[in-house]
């Protein structure tokens, strides 16, 4: 699939910030509030469209693509990374598109963001992405817990080896 990446608009941001996803991962479903909007819109985030101009995802990239709770166990101390956030439309999940659509934000942050190592943070439950993630070559290197009002959740933190 061609993807075309660019900074993400206010247009797209709306679309994004209306995005359910299914149970389990309801943990990345947005909230359609103005603040997730402006949180989308603040320069560290990226739509990607297909050839048709349809938007399929997005990218963010450094503190955007942390978990917050990760910072009080020291996950991200380590400066050698950038950190890689991504989401695909719900309805496009689970049909094989992962590795690719890693790959190529991947390419996008070496090109255009002078980014060399990478890291990235999953929710552990979240079998699915980090099978993509394994695929990539990406290794779980440390984890930690976020408590939360719906619980416990354990986050895996990855680098790319």
């Amino acid at each position: 699939m061609e993807l075309n990446i660019k900074q993400m608009n206010y247009d797209e941001a709306k679309e994004i910030s209306k995005w359910i996803y299914e149970e389990a991962y309801s943990i990345y479903s947005m909230d359609q509030s103005d603040e997730c909007i402006n949180e989308l819109l603040n320069g560290n985030y990226f739509s990607v469209s297909d050839r048709e101009n349809n938007l399929v995802g997005y990218y963010c990239f450094g503190e955007a693509a942390q978990v917050p709770a990760g910072n009080q166990f020291g996950v991200y101390d380590s400066k050698e990374y950038i950190d890689i956030g991504l989401g695909i439309k719900p309805d496009l999940c689970g049909q094989g598109l992962g590795v690719n659509f890693l790959s190529s934000g991947l390419d996008f942050a070496r090109n255009k963001l002078s980014a060399k190592g990478f890291r990235l943070t999953v929710a552990a439950f979240n079998q699915r992405a980090i099978k993509v993630y394994e695929r990539a070559d990406f290794k779980k290197v440390n984890s930690f817990e976020r408590i939360s009002e719906s619980g416990k959740i354990e986050f895996w933190v990855m680098v790319l080896c």
